[in-house]
Order: C-alpha cells, then sequence, then structure tokens
C-alpha cells in the first residue's frame, strides 16, 4: 500500500484538505494518506519546511509528501515533484523542500528534482488558486500508484533554496544563535545545536535579557513557571518555561538572538 503525507497551511475548517483526498484516492484508491500538519501559518515557507525536515524521515521509504505552504500560487513559480533520499516531494517551488534536501545531500544521499510539466498528470481544468487540489494532490497520487518521476516532468537543478542562518562562535567562548522556530506550547527552538556543544550542562544560556545557569534533561526537573533550557526532540537547543510559554514570558519570537556560554568561560 502507498503512502501519500500531507502538509499544509489550510486548517481544516473549510474542507480544502479533504478535496486533496478525495482526487488522490479518485487516482490511486489503495494510497494510505498521513496528515502532518495542516496548521502551518498561512504562507509560512520556512515553518513548512522545519516541520517537514522534522518528521519526513520517520515515514517509511518510498512516502510520497505533498506539501502545500503556497504564497505564490498561480504565478509563474513552477510546480516541483523530487526524489530526496527514499522519498517523494510534490510541491511548490519556493523552498518547502530546501531543509530535506540539505540534509540528504549532507549524508551522501542522492536528490533529483523535476518541473510538474506534464499536464496529463493534472486534473483538467486548473484553478489559479488551488494548485493544491488541481496539480500536487494528483501528481503525488499519480506518484503513489507507481509513474515513475521522469514522466512527471522535465529535470531541473535550480530548485528554490532556504539558507537558514548559522550560529557564530564568540570569541569569549560559546555560540550566539537564534531562534528558529516558536511550538504551539510557546517553546522557542534555537539553531545551536549538540553539534556545537558537547551535553554539559554547565553552561549559561543569554536570551532577551534572562539568563538561565545550567541546562536540565527533563521539564520535571524544575518547578513550575521556571525559566529553563534543555536539549529537544531535534537535538537543538530549546528555551522553555515549566508549564508555561517562554514565547509570552520573554516576549520573543522567531529571529530573537540567543548565546550560550560554557560556565569555564563566562
Amino acid at each position: 500500500m502507498s503512502i501519500i503525507a500531507l502538509l499544509t497551511d489550510f486548517g481544516l475548517r473549510d474542507g480544502y484538505v479533504g478535496v486533496m483526498k478525495g482526487v488522490i484516492w479518485s487516482i490511486c484508491p489503495d494510497a494510505q494518506i498521513a496528515d502532518i500538519t495542516h496548521q502551518i501559518e498561512p504562507q509560512n515557507v520556512r515553518q513548512g519546511a522545519l516541520a517537514l525536515q522534522r518528521t519526513a524521515r520517520f515515514f517509511p521509504a518510498g512516502t510520497v509528501f505533498v506539501a502545500v505552504v503556497d504564497p505564490g500560487v498561480g504565478t509563474a513559480r513552477r510546480p516541483i515533484a523530487a526524489r530526496i533520499g527514499e522519498y517523494y516531494f510534490v510541491g511548490p517551488d519556493n523552498g518547502l523542500f530546501s531543509l530535506v534536501q540539505q540534509a540528504a545531500e549532507a549524508a551522501g544521499e542522492p536528490v533529483t528534482y523535476v518541473h510538474a510539466d506534464q499536464k496529463e498528470y493534472w486534473l483538467a481544468e486548473i484553478s489559479r488558486v488551488f494548485h493544491g487540489r488541481d496539480i500536487f494532490a494528483p501528481v503525488g497520487a499519480h506518484l503513489a500508484a507507481g509513474v515513475a518521476l521522469e514522466r512527471i516532468g522535465t529535470v531541473i537543478h535550480d530548485p528554490a533554496q532556504l539558507h537558514e542562518p548559522q550560529p557564530q562562535r564568540l570569541q569569549k567562548g560559546g555560540w550566539r544563535g537564534e531562534v528558529v522556530e516558536v511550538d504551539t506550547f510557546g517553546n522557542l527552538a534555537t539553531n545551536i545545536t549538540m553539534s556545537h556543544l558537547d551535553e554539559s550542562p554547565d553552561v549559561l544560556v543569554r536570551i532577551a535579557g534572562q539568563q538561565i545557569v545550567g541546562m536540565v534533561r527533563t521539564f520535571g526537573d524544575r518547578a513550575p513557571g521556571e525559566l529553563i533550557a534543555l536539549w529537544g526532540t531535534d537535538r537543538d537547543l530549546v528555551v522553555s518555561v515549566v508549564n508555561g510559554s517562554a514565547a509570552e514570558r520573554l516576549g520573543v519570537g522567531v529571529g530573537a538572538p540567543v548565546e550560550v556560554i560554557p560556565m569555564s568561560k563566562a
């Protein structure tokens, strides 16, 4: 059975996701459809790219990801499909797949993109505002049904890329990075990872004029309401409030600077 995983910024109120599923099942009736999320902030391509980077590797090989965060719908931006490592991706050419691509290339995995320009794999009528229904869902369904990627369109070598900010080493030791995502709980995920620091808890974390002394292993290591730092599920440094929202407490969001300094260097 083929698996198609959906990620969009459509929400669930208006039925758009259901329409895409109907199109998929009309073409590939045996497809098993998984919903990654439909709560990406509207037009937030970067947030969608981060969500794909976080989740894709946990799906079975051969999964087709249909991702639609598409502020350029109806413009000259290309519809694309790709084979990245062991997976397939379908969506707009706006950088949505670039973080998955960059991780695959760093691991030495193959990457092939096509401009999904073969209209026989689209619906017959194409709207200017709903390519998720008219192009991306049917292309994903055809891939899941066994159509080869190279039949979907013309190979391209210049897909749009997002370039994530990288932490900078501090002269006094440690790293200066930034918040890259705020989750539903108000946790602040940063671009400082275990690859920059060892797992020693003996660090100072500075953010929004606050200083966190040391890191904890779990939320339960501190009392409710306390500001903490810990390693997240993606091996990234996360600033949180136990049973609360760090984003609200500190009044910061994506782009806020963060410094992490070993106590021996402070």
